[in-house]
């Protein structure tokens, strides 16, 4: 819950504003702004403060506890100019809640953390549980010094400038180790254990037979991820108990699907209860990974059976490929989507023009491979080669990734080793239409004219199945130096179904500072003035020209009893 609080009509009114756009997140803290505030501070996990920044470290200066626990803080001054993270900019979330009421708002958020500053990720804002020297290995990075990353366990994180030698260290690992000098452990959660019990098992009893497991193996119970165990225990209370301790859910597979789990120490026992040979080893090893502890039994004082067993797997963790779309080329028209993506990335791959277009949003330490035109299918097999290599990588293309671009080869590659995200983008016949007005007002279709990977007889068939059906054409890849004949073929096949006075927009480099964008009309067009820079839209039957732009109506019957009347 975020608290807000105000002590002016100015900043009440910014207040409410907030309030009623996260209604659900927010309350609303009246009375003496004292009294707010301690109250807020002690209920919520962030306050938003409609006051002076002094005021508001007065206020809060006697309440503050550690940073792991106290709320994020922002202010936001009288005017809402400015959101300002006050204490809990990484811990308590105050940079990011600054950047979202910045952007609810108008005002500018501003962020002095030193990591958000310069681009470089906090350690403590990986997602990841840290542990050692967090503040003398962030001021090394800050500062220029080589720190060196140290992967024992593979995981997807963002980038940050490491270097291959150095005094500082960032080690990734689930093992029970401890910091050293000038070293930070990051913890993954690559560890699930499988877990088995009797009915009426107790709680400590399944706990202790996962620490111990844990323990004897040297793993960190801070890098468990889940239990695991069969639908027939779902309610199990000790199973349930024992999550709850260690702040990890519970995730239960059929007795059919853990049956099918090769396992090293089957058994009669469950197989009897609960229809599978293996509970603890085969739940722990349902999605796969490597068994670290094999199964073992609960070990009770009284002497009576044991009522839990468990297992350990170390699952590796699954790289992450975004394709992202970076639309026709503004910088406004990238959406906010993809610029998070972006800086999420460690890895981007792309087309060299491409990347020039984004190189100054990546974050330092980003790894950047590009390449030349002609080039996709090698830069989707190198993308997706990365992410299965554990690594969080961005495959960018123009437009949409999804349209003509990058997605379509990369995940023919890829496969459910890895996550892959889409991110759309703004394509260049939608930022085309924007420029000549409304000409995709009814039903459209998209047509690439280039016959490299598509036989000219299926690109000439499209056409002529558009041009029958009365439907707007956008032609992607019209004309090039080498690929002169194909756009007059195209246009006669259209004109066998259209008037030659139809409208035709032609845009080259839409949305960019070079670009240009005319209508013309389906006679008048002449091919030789388009290139592959340029998308060409053709209008249907219906389309028509009105203060020189192009209008496809949507055909609502309101215009049309308008335009009768008009008659």
């Amino acid at each position: 819950m975020i608290g807000l609080i105000s002590a002016t009509a100015a900043g009440a009114a910014a207040r409410d504003r907030l309030a009623a756009a996260w209604p659900d997140r927010t309350r609303v803290y009246d009375g003496p702004v004292g009294d707010a505030v301690r109250r807020a501070f002690a209920e919520c996990e962030q306050l938003v403060c409609f006051l002076a920044t002094g005021a508001v470290v007065r206020l809060i200066a006697p309440l503050l506890g550690d940073k792991a626990s106290d709320p994020g803080v922002v202010c936001v001054d009288e005017a809402g100019r400015f959101a300002v993270p006050v204490v809990g900019g990484h811990a308590g979330g105050a940079n990011a809640l600054a950047l979202r009421v910045g952007e609810l708002l108008g005002a500018r958020p501003v962020v002095t953390t030193a990591t958000d500053a310069v681009g470089i990720p906090g350690l403590d804002t990986l997602g990841l549980p840290v542990e050692g020297d967090v503040a003398g290995v962030t001021r090394a990075l800050l500062d220029g010094e080589p720190v060196v990353l140290d992967a024992e366990v593979a995981w997807p994180l963002p980038p940050v400038p490491f270097a291959a030698e150095g005094a500082y260290t960032v080690r990734v690992t689930d093992r029970a180790v401890a910091a050293g000098s000038g070293e930070v452990l990051l913890r993954p959660p690559s560890l699930v254990v499988g877990v088995g019990a009797s009915r009426g098992a107790p709680a400590g009893e399944v706990l202790d037979v996962i620490e111990g497991a844990l323990r004897d193996a040297g793993l960190s119970v801070r890098s468990v991820a889940e239990l695991a165990t069969v639908d027939a225990k779902r309610e199990e209370p000790g199973i349930l108990g024992a999550a709850e301790r260690l702040g990890v859910p519970v995730v239960t597979y059929s007795a059919e699907e853990l049956a099918a789990v090769p396992v090293p120490n089957p058994s009669d026992a469950p197989l009897a209860a609960v229809g599978t040979p293996s509970v603890a080893e085969a739940a722990a090893l349902a999605r796969g990974g490597a068994l670290l502890v094999p199964k073992r039994k609960s070990r009770r004082d009284d002497g009576r059976p044991a009522m839990a067993t468990c297992a350990v797997v170390r699952r590796p963790g699954r790289g992450r490929l975004a394709v992202v779309g970076l639309g026709p080329g503004a910088r406004d028209l990238l959406t906010p989507r993809a610029r998070a993506e972006l800086r999420r990335a460690s890895v981007l791959v792309g087309l060299d023009q491409y990347v020039d277009q984004i190189r100054d949003l990546l974050r330092p330490g980003t790894r950047v491979l590009e390449s030349g035109l002609g080039a996709e299918e090698e830069r989707a097999r190198t993308a997706v080669a990365e992410a299965r290599r554990g690594h969080a990588v961005a495959l960018i293309g123009s437009g949409d990734a999804g349209v003509y671009a990058m997605a379509s080869p990369a995940l023919a590659e890829a496969s459910g080793d890895i996550d892959v995200v889409g991110v759309p983008g703004v394509t260049a016949a939608l930022a085309a239409a924007a420029l000549l007005g409304a000409p995709l007002g009814h039903d459209h279709v998209s047509i690439s004219l280039s016959d490299l990977h598509t036989p000219w007889e299926v690109i000439e068939r499209r056409v002529r199945a558009a041009a029958e059906a009365d439907l707007v054409v956008t032609f992607y890849n019209p004309r090039s130096r080498g690929r002169d004949w194909q756009l007059p073929k195209a246009l006669a096949l259209l004109a066998g179904h259209r008037e030659a006075t139809t409208p035709v927009g032609v845009v080259r480099n839409a949305s960019r500072p070079d670009g240009t964008s005319r209508v013309t009309t389906l006679a008048a067009l002449d091919p030789a003035t388009v290139d592959m820079m340029t998308v060409v839209t053709v209008g249907n039957t219906a389309t028509r020209t009105v203060a020189g732009r192009m209008v496809t109506p949507r055909g609502y019957r309101w215009q049309e009893s308008a335009q009768e009347e008009a008659r």
